[in-house]
């Protein structure tokens, strides 16, 4: 509990460094931001050229099965507070936002749980080849445009929505202060399992500790996180 402790003070010193527009300063040293950024770009660059003929084939699966959108873009909040559009495949029907506004106004506990963890175990806007995607994490692998375009890090918070943000308390600033990460702890400790105080301080943990040897240390724990599917939903 004390190292805990211990963490959020150091995150809030972090935080309030974003707050005085001091965001580059709040990161870890220079040498390392640089080195990061390097290896983010690198290693998407590979990814999007090892993986291509997947992503072709998951395209043509999306856009055939139902005739809808291939790409679906989420707005979620970025480094300093920008907002970007997290690019997923589609795994939802095309009329999903009606779906789910009918859903919430008539089940009760489908709006606690929505209110609660912002997603719904039981989906029924889910397509039954979302449902695959998901599950595999397959659906975020378009997220690695977010990477190369410096929205995102291959390493880092789960990307959050504006909505979110009051979650974060007086966190949220540290938050601010990276990139959000394709992978990350949240992604490695149960994934949508994880409760939201724990993920904050998962965030809270990674900023505190990071190091490039820690990124690929979580890099290499999300390969076997992925085929447990625990909390992918």
């Amino acid at each position: 509990m004390a190292r805990q402790a211990h963490s959020f003070e150091a995150w809030s010193r972090v935080g309030q460094s974003a707050k005085d527009g001091d965001l580059h300063a709040s990161q870890p040293r220079a040498a390392g931001r640089s080195s990061k950024r390097a290896l983010d770009i690198l290693l998407a660059i590979t990814a999007l050229i090892l993986l291509s003929p997947l992503l072709l084939l998951v395209a043509m699966i999306v856009k055939f099965s139902d005739r809808g959108p291939i790409f679906y873009s989420h707005t979620r909040i970025g480094f300093g507070g920008a907002p970007f559009g997290c690019l997923k495949f589609r795994t939802m029907k095309t009329d999903a936002s009606a779906q789910l506004a009918e859903l919430l106004q008539n089940s009760p506990a489908a709006r606690s749980e929505w209110e609660t963890t912002r997603k719904l175990k039981d989906d029924p806007r889910i397509t039954v080849v979302g449902d695959i995607l998901r599950r595999s994490s397959i659906d975020e692998l378009p997220q690695l445009f977010n990477v190369l375009r410096g929205e995102m890090s291959l390493v880092g918070p789960r990307p959050i929505t504006a909505e979110e943000l009051p979650r974060y308390g007086e966190h949220i600033w540290a938050y601010m202060a990276v990139r959000p990460g394709l992978t990350g702890h949240w992604q490695t400790s149960g994934r949508n399992d994880v409760s939201y105080e724990h993920r904050v301080s998962l965030d809270v943990h990674y900023l505190n500790n990071w190091s490039l040897g820690r990124d690929f240390i979580i890099i290499a724990k999300t390969i076997p996180a992925l085929f447990s599917q625990r909390g992918s939903y």
